[in-house]
């Protein structure tokens, strides 16, 4: 933002204060509104984190169906156990050294196997497709706060806009003011007017000086907000560019994109089904579950294929088990209750956020739609407001009008061009919000 210096007119009596210097924006990047976005989407914590928690909910849906498929072990050991000083054959052909211990088979065993795991139960599968359903709720999340950081991005985009527009018109109206003064102390001077016009002509050039520094001020501290989300350093020069404006769509072309690209929607219907996969899940502890076991290797007195007389140490064994639940005190029917609490709960927030959605859409479209006529209206306004100064003007230095009716133009001039860059800006963030609601930013 490039505004020019403001020099303090030389008056008669007390010199008034000069106007504080305006941040010049340097030579730096330009940036668009898509690449202010994206700029802001590398650099803002908040959404890195939403990015981080979606990729760890779609590896735990991967650890989760892992879990549910077959899984492979190596084992090796080996085993010394004293001896008892009796004879046994172990398994083997032959006799040999028995152990001290019954649980061990010889003094020296060795074991090198596969061993393949498998663990079937209703459980099992209904966490599989829990975890499914949060990897997505967090995918659904995650563009929600990257649809809530754009809000952000738009507001502050806009913000930078409409505060250089500000202190522009600002600056206008501090020039307009001093050329007013000038006027007056010319025609004092030829003795066409009184000084009491001076000294209203030097009090509307003081306010519009104060307001032309709030104006500078505002806008730099817009420039820092917005480049808090772009840079590491805010202090950054940049510029900006205001893109050119958009048709506003039909409502039912709004309406139907709005149905088919909602992420809060998406997100609580998955938080539904996941609460509903927890409901199966506990009501699986009435079930039974059931354990597959292979192994496939040598547990032997010998670290060898073959032992003893030609003895294959070389084999395999299978078992199977099924475990059947009989009483454990009603924890698994709390359990139950708990889980269908929590899914009562998701029901209700998927119907209030259907609801919110219906009552946002609207929202926002006849928010950019009234918005978007307005604008129209405050230019009209603004031309007006000039126009009247011009022949205020003219009609004072004609001697038919007072310098109040002048200072009173110049400030409806300057109110209504102030109220011009709000409706833009107002506009814009309309369009925004709605793109955003519907997924096209």
């Amino acid at each position: 933002m490039l505004l020019a210096c403001l020099a303090a007119p030389a008056f008669a009596t007390e010199p008034l204060p000069q106007a504080p210097q305006p941040n010049a924006a340097a030579s730096g990047p330009s940036f668009t509104l898509d690449q202010a976005i994206a700029a802001a989407l590398r650099n803002d914590p908040a959404y890195r984190t939403a990015v981080a928690t979606a990729g760890s909910a779609r590896l735990d849906a991967s650890i989760s169906r892992g879990g549910l498929l077959p899984n492979a072990t190596g084992h090796g050991q080996y085993l010394y156990t004293q001896p008892n000083g009796l004879l046994n054959q172990a398994g083997q052909a032959g006799t040999q050294p028995a152990p001290r211990f019954i649980a061990n088979n010889a003094i020296r065993e060795y074991a090198a196997q596969v061993l393949v795991n498998e663990n079937l139960s209703l459980a099992g599968f209904a966490g599989y497709r829990r975890a499914r359903a949060v990897a997505r709720q967090s995918t659904a999340d995650l563009e929600s706060a990257r649809r809530d950081l754009i809000v952000r991005v738009v507001a502050a985009f806009y913000g930078v806009l409409e505060n250089r527009e500000k202190a522009a018109v600002a600056q206008r109206a501090r020039d307009e003011a001093q050329s007013f003064s000038d006027l007056t102390r010319k025609l004092e001077a030829g003795r066409e007017v009184a000084h009491a016009d001076v000294v209203k002509a030097d009090l509307s050039l003081q306010q519009r000086q104060r307001e032309y520094s709030d104006a500078v001020l505002a806008a730099d501290k817009a420039r820092l907000d917005l480049g808090v989300l772009l840079f590491p350093d805010p202090r950054t020069p940049y510029t900006v560019t205001e893109p050119a404006p958009s048709a506003l769509p039909d409502l039912p072309a709004v309406q139907s994109a709005a149905a088919h690209n909602t992420p809060d929607l998406r997100s609580a219907l998955a938080a539904l089904q996941a609460a509903h996969q927890d409901v199966i899940a506990a009501r699986a502890a009435y079930l039974p579950a059931l354990t597959l076991n292979y192994t496939y290797g040598i547990d032997a007195p010998q670290f060898a294929v073959n032992g003893p007389d030609r003895v294959r140490n070389l084999g395999y064994s299978a078992s199977a088990a099924i475990d059947l639940p009989i009483w454990d005190w009603l924890a698994t029917h709390d359990r139950i209750r708990q889980a269908q609490y929590r899914e009562q709960a998701a029901q209700a927030s998927l119907t209030t956020m259907q609801r919110t959605l219906i009552a946002q859409l609207d929202e926002f479209y006849n928010e950019a739609r009234v918005a978007s006529d307005q604008v129209a209206s405050l230019r009209a306004s603004v031309e007006t407001a000039r126009e009247s100064l011009r022949l205020t003007r003219m009609r004072y230095q004609a001697g038919e009008a007072l310098a109040l009716e002048v200072v009173d133009a110049e400030s409806a001039l300057a109110q209504a061009e102030a109220a011009l860059a709000d409706g833009i800006l107002r506009s814009h963030v309309a369009r925004a919000n709605l793109q955003t609601l519907t997924g096209v930013l």
